[in-house]
């Protein structure tokens, strides 16, 4: 790329400076004062410390912050070696550095009064002060900006240079708006175009910017065929990943997102990009060649884990990243805690999308043992998962499920079903870890048919919705409602896993998991029910730093229509420390409708969504 050079110019009947100003003669005299103390210093071979103090007034904010950055007696004030003649030079410059480091806010008629008192005896403090005046800062008073060359007619280049008349002249908006420009010509094919003229001048007399801003875009270039140096993958599966047709206007940023999107599906532990410009030829076609390096083909992770529905647990995990040259993949992992043992695969066949189309294989084998039930089961679910163009993921399945339950003694069964099923879901977060502002939301709805395995015919659907909300500076909004509805001839017809519970860390605390939902009014065993209606509030404050503390309500219960159930009411307070893995939540909720309104305690760790 050809970037044009800045000039100076003087144009008759203005004075004009470049951009930014140059140091002048003034440079030379401090440059013969600083090695004049230099040869003081290396005669005296030895000078005391001195003490010194440095005051500039006038200035606040972005502007002093700057000043005191780039000056250079203020950088050296607790400089042990620092001389009495060192001081003066450093105190010469100082007008000179305050006036370079408030240009470029656009203050060129800055006024500098600098004094420098000598302490009254060998061991007082010297006093370097500086009473600046920065003046209205200069504003833009004419752009000259020009597209020239075979993309002068482009859109791309159509609007107004980014900067205006009457603007404010910031050094800092005026490299962006370059950058800007810059950037648009490369993304959009130019990559041979030059700046034949880039400058800012500064007219003192009448106080206004100039700015002259010429690009010359040179010939277009295109995106041209993709190949693959790689030796793990079908090249016929890769194309999928390019996201491009031949032809298209060169853009590097297409580029970028190929690479990104080869490194993220994990196949790969580097992929680099090289475009061969030198083989375009006269069409301006650049060949496009991916040199992949493979990754470890399996992944092993360990992790240890505290919630208070299932107290410690252990989660192990292991990734096959590739299977197959069509980039098959499998999940095997195994959660291990007290009430909950759980061990299940997913086998992943990308379809469509490789980013996010799949047909998944699950098996899934559990064991449980709640204060609700006991049991275990074994499935195995055949699905097709894709986003939708609006972002939802939609997944179409069957399941195939056995189940051993007990709930109480005249509440047990081995149930073979198979279970058609669909689920929606979408989760919008400005900040997956930590999130201000998002929500997460699912439906699912599920049944299946006496006769087709099943011993009975129910027809399920449901809704979890997540909502989070910042408000002002240090508060959040948090709310969250679960919904489901079960139609059968009764609760009885619903193995165990397809019942609706209430109570526990993400439903209502103040009680145990499962803990709440129908009771038969014989046994006092909570059975579960066919509908569900669990809604929470919580309202965070940042306290200080990552502390943060909650008030909380949750409302609601698992109900069926054979059986009495009332609304339960918990709330309480809750402390939060935002960690790098999510944020740990410890919460002391009250059972409000429960005797003598027991407290409980929650504890949970990981992210909001």
């Amino acid at each position: 790329m050809r970037t044009g050079d800045s000039e100076r110019n003087v144009v008759w009947g203005m004075r004009m400076v470049p951009y930014p100003p140059s140091r002048g003669r003034g440079g030379v005299r401090s440059a013969l004062g600083f090695l004049l103390a230099l040869l003081v210093f290396s005669l005296a071979q030895a000078v005391a410390a001195l003490d010194l103090e440095v005051r500039v007034r006038g200035l606040k904010g972005k502007y002093e912050q700057n000043v005191l950055a780039l000056l250079g007696i203020y950088r050296e004030r607790k400089d042990k070696e620092l001389s009495a003649p060192r001081l003066e030079a450093l105190h010469r410059r100082a007008p000179e550095q305050i006036r370079a480091a408030l240009a470029p806010f656009g203050l060129y008629r800055v006024r500098v009064e600098d004094t420098l008192t000598r302490p009254a005896s060998e061991k007082g403090t010297w006093v370097a002060e500086y009473r600046v005046a920065p003046g209205k800062p200069v504003k833009v008073g004419r752009v000259d900006y020009r597209v020239t060359g075979p993309g002068a007619t482009d859109l791309a280049f159509s609007g107004p240079f980014p900067m205006m008349r009457g603007e404010v002249l910031l050094h800092s908006r005026y490299e962006q708006a370059k950058e800007r420009l810059r950037s648009l010509a490369v993304r959009h094919g130019y990559l041979d175009y030059a700046l034949a003229r880039n400058r800012v001048l500064i007219d003192l007399d009448a106080y206004q910017a100039i700015i002259e801003f010429h690009l010359e875009t040179g010939p277009r270039y295109y995106l041209g065929a993709v190949r693959f140096t790689q030796d793990l993958l079908a090249n016929r599966y890769l194309k999928r990943f390019v996201g491009f047709e031949v032809g298209e206007p060169y853009d590097p940023e297409r580029l970028l997102a190929l690479q990104g999107r080869l490194i993220g599906m994990e196949y790969y532990k580097q992929v680099e990009i090289k475009p061969h410009k030198d083989k375009a030829g006269r069409d301006r076609v650049v060949p496009i060649e991916v040199i992949a390096t493979p990754n470890k083909a399996n992944k092993y992770r360990i992790g240890l884990g505290y919630a208070t529905d299932v107290g410690p647990r252990l989660t192990l995990e292991w990734r096959r990243r590739y299977l197959t040259r069509r980039g098959h993949r499998f999940d095997l992992e195994s959660s291990i805690s007290q009430p909950f043992q759980v061990l299940k695969g997913d086998y992943r066949i990308p379809t469509g999308n490789p980013l996010r189309d799949y047909i998944t294989i699950r098996p899934d084998l559990r064991f449980y043992d709640v204060a609700s039930r006991r049991g275990n089961t074994q499935r195995i679910q055949f699905a097709h998962s894709v986003v939708t163009p609006s972002g939802w993921r939609r997944t179409l399945g069957i399941d195939y499920q056995r189940e051993q339950y007990e709930i109480s003694a005249d509440d047990s069964e081995l149930v073979n079903e198979l279970v058609p099923n669909i689920t929606f879901s979408k989760t919008v977060t400005d900040n997956p870890v930590y999130t201000t502002n998002g929500y997460r939301i699912k439906y699912a709805l599920l049944g299946t048919t006496k006769g087709l395995i099943s011993p009975a015919s129910y027809l399920s659907g449901s809704i979890r919705f997540k909502w989070i909300r910042g408000l002002f500076e240090d508060y959040r909004l948090i709310a969250r409602s679960d919904l489901g509805a079960s139609w059968s001839s009764s609760i009885f017809d619903l193995p165990a896993s397809r019942r609706y519970f209430a109570g526990g860390d993400n439903s209502i605390r103040g009680w145990g998991l499962d803990d709440l939902g129908p009771e038969d009014p014989n046994s006092h065993e909570t059975v579960g029910g066919r509908y569900l209606a669990v809604g929470s509030l919580e309202l965070e404050r940042r306290i200080r730093g990552n502390w943060s503390g909650a008030v909380f309500t949750d409302f609601g219960n698992a109900f069926d229509p054979d059986f009495t159930r009332q609304v339960e009411v918990g709330a309480g307070l809750g402390v939060r420390w935002r960690s790098p893995i999510g944020q740990i939540r410890l919460d002391a909720a009250f059972a409000l409708t429960e005797d003598g309104n027991p407290v409980r305690l929650h504890l949970v760790i990981g992210p909001d969504l």
